[in-house]
């Protein structure tokens, strides 16, 4: 693996704590993306759930990690954080098993909550933790494999998920999930994390210390890209039924994953060599494109048969998959360059909260939409016209914005 023994020690990006973070964070996922295509299908089936009940009970998730953020975005900055991530990875964890037992709907929304709360935590944690043990001047690289982990999980998680669903059902899922969360446990109490951070404890309480104030039109316009992500990954299986297409959707997720893994392993690099900016951009455009072509396939429907739209919703799978991918490492670099070192955990959770105040806009909106108007393809349309304004209010507003303020 490049730089493992080569690069000097202040360059050196592949250290054992960083496989380590890496190896965790991939299992986290893993387990997190077992059950995020079949859980609106578990709504239906076992709750008889409409899809906007699914929309809003999935949303509760996002909803409790978008209000956790701020406030571990302040634990994190003022005290150490890898024993605060491994608490969070662990509660994590115990969340799945409240699946198995919530037998009404009420329970499922609450631990639906506590298990978005521990995400929130466990996500901003690990995300502030990897920064701190990468060398700076590969900020934008380290990013780009660190979310490679989530990738391969998205990659493999939807995949084995529909098809274990199949033949097991929802429990053997929900006990594989725990499995896994407890192996990446293990491997992330193993990083090592020396580094010393500038502590803030008695700096006054000010608002800086739970959100980034130069990162708000950043936030908006990452906000606007995800909220169509939102409705992709919760109703892009319901989607590919109401085309006639369900046999192939497994296949989906793992081609976006290879999308978003092809494209990270040069994005990061560009990053890191002053592109930022273009970067963003050009994922976003990649993604509108996408969209408009996702939101489309359903007046396509009669004229293509089954397996033309097959191909045609893969192309789409690898599209959005290139152009997130090149986004993600950005956009969490951009947020990283405009906050101080003792505010790193504070730039990590402004990055994850916009991202969230999206992704729970998208699963309400969507579901809602395809209750009322007619179907998930206007859906995705809404989707494409948000990704069409957050690209034109990042080129107008954000990107001046970043080369003024960004920090050395």
């Amino acid at each position: 693996m490049e730089g493992i023994t080569n690069i000097p020690g202040e360059r050196r990006l592949w250290t054992l704590s960083f496989i380590l973070a890496c190896t965790g964070n991939f299992l986290l996922f893993f387990a997190f993306y077992l059950l995020l295509p079949i859980l609106p299908l578990y709504l239906i089936e076992v709750f008889s759930a409409n899809r906007f009940t699914v929309g809003l009970l999935l949303a509760s998730y996002t909803l409790a990690a978008l209000l956790l953020r701020p406030l571990s975005a302040f634990i994190l900055d003022a005290l150490s954080r890898k024993p605060i991530y491994l608490i969070a990875y662990l509660c994590f964890v115990l969340c799945f098993a409240g699946y198995i037992y919530a037998s009404l709907i009420a329970v499922f929304l609450l631990v639906r909550i506590l298990h978005g709360a521990a995400f929130g935590l466990v996500t901003t944690a690990g995300n502030t933790l990897v920064v701190d043990i990468m060398p700076a001047s590969r900020r934008g690289e380290g990013l780009g494999f660190f979310g490679v982990a989530n990738n391969l999980a998205m990659a493999i998680g939807p995949m084995i998920s529909l098809f274990l669903n199949e033949y097991y059902g929802f429990e053997t899922l929900f006990y594989i999930a725990i499995s896994s969360g407890l192996i990446g446990l293990l491997f992330a109490s193993g990083i090592r994390h020396e580094k010393k951070i500038e502590k803030s404890r008695k700096a006054p309480i000010s608002l800086d210390r739970f959100f980034l104030p130069r990162g708000i039109w950043a936030g908006i316009t990452l906000s606007l890209m995800s909220i169509p992500y939102g409705m992709l990954t919760s109703y892009i299986a319901i989607y590919g039924k109401e085309l006639g297409v369900s046999s192939g959707m497994g296949l989906f997720f793992s081609l976006m994953a290879a999308g978003m893994i092809f494209s990270r392993l040069f994005s990061g690099k560009l990053v890191d060599r002053g592109k930022l900016t273009q970067v963003i951009l050009g994922g976003s455009f990649i993604c509108l494109i996408a969209f408009i072509l996702l939101s489309s396939l359903s007046l396509m429907e009669k004229q293509a048969g089954t397996g033309l739209l097959t191909l045609l919703l893969w192309g789409v799978a690898l599209m959005l998959g290139t152009g997130y991918g090149m986004m993600f490492p950005a956009y969490n670099t951009l947020f990283v360059n405009l906050a101080p070192h003792n505010r790193r955990a504070t730039a990590s959770s402004t990055y994850l909260t916009t991202w969230d105040v999206g992704i729970g806009i998208g699963l309400i909106l969507g579901g809602r939409i395809a209750d009322t108007q007619g179907g998930l393809s206007q859906s995705f349309l809404l989707g494409a016209f948000s990704a069409m304004l957050s690209v034109v209010l990042f080129r107008a507003l954000v990107q001046a914005h970043y080369e003024k303020h960004k920090l050395n």
